[in-house]
């Protein structure tokens, strides 16, 4: 037998053991033989569906045991909303095991995000969040600077009776607060920490001599605030070194702080 018969013949022995096993893993055969008829879901679902698992998973189950493609599943999955991370593996002889960790809202992020309690950002489209998240907006670099100013800022205003619905940092590194109750507080770019720790030590005496709602607190001054009481009034811009913000009919009220006058 010449050496080319014999290299044919091996070729065509190594085809035909091999064709069926490719023709397995690819799904064209095995499917009805080697079936996926169980599907075991894990964690702690409160706002994934079952109904919705089972369609992400179901058409890459339909080849069957040998020829589903974990990562493609997986991906379907992860798509998901409200889907921080899935896993998902097969356990022999029938069963797809899908583990899925969900999403813990902690805040909105813009217009249409989400930020997680471990600290990652998702889409909120398809997604009814839990009422009274706070709303934070910054850069998307930024999120552990404008987590930890709100979460710095609730603990100066909770105890007067306060939460902070609302913490932003524009583009230009500026600062800016809204209470619970809608005073919005200008905190600017500088020092933000001290100027707020002074403003929510000083806001009961404040509010203790008026009987309007305080509308509006700008922060950006030396040695005081500048205040605007009753109804909302369209903001101006920014003050330039100490001098008063100027507002179309409430003119703010100049408080000095007592402890550096």
């Amino acid at each position: 037998m010449s050496a080319l018969l014999r290299t044919l013949v091996w070729m065509l022995a190594l085809a035909v053991v091999a064709l069926p096993v490719v023709a397995v893993l690819q799904g064209w055969i095995g499917a009805e033989r080697w079936p996926l008829t169980t599907l075991r879901v894990t964690g702690e679902l409160v706002h994934v569906e079952d109904q919705a698992l089972r369609e992400a998973v179901l058409p890459h189950a339909r080849d069957g045991f040998f020829a589903m493609r974990l990562a493609d599943a997986q991906a379907a999955v992860a798509a998901l909303p409200w889907v921080e991370s899935a896993e998902v593996r097969k356990r022999w002889p029938d069963v797809v095991e899908v583990h899925v960790v969900e999403h813990r809202p902690f805040a909105r992020w813009g217009s249409d995000r989400l930020l997680s309690e471990q600290g990652r950002l998702f889409p909120a489209a398809g997604i009814e969040p839990p009422p009274r998240l706070p709303r934070l907006h910054g850069p998307d670099g930024r999120v552990p600077e404008v987590v930890a100013l709100y979460n710095e800022s609730r603990v100066l205003f909770t105890p007067i009776g306060y939460d902070v619905a609302e913490v932003a940092l524009d583009t230009r590194g500026s600062w800016s607060l809204v209470l619970s109750n809608g005073t919005r507080i200008v905190v600017g770019s500088q020092q933000a920490r001290p100027r707020l720790e002074r403003f929510a030590r000083l806001l009961p005496q404040l509010l203790q001599y008026r009987t309007e709602r305080l509308q509006r607190a700008d922060l950006r001054y030396t040695n005081g605030f500048a205040l605007v009481w009753g109804e909302a009034e369209e903001e101006s811009s920014a003050p330039a070194g100490n001098g008063l913000a100027s507002m179309a009919s409430h003119p703010p009220t100049r408080i000095p702080d007592p402890q550096t006058t």
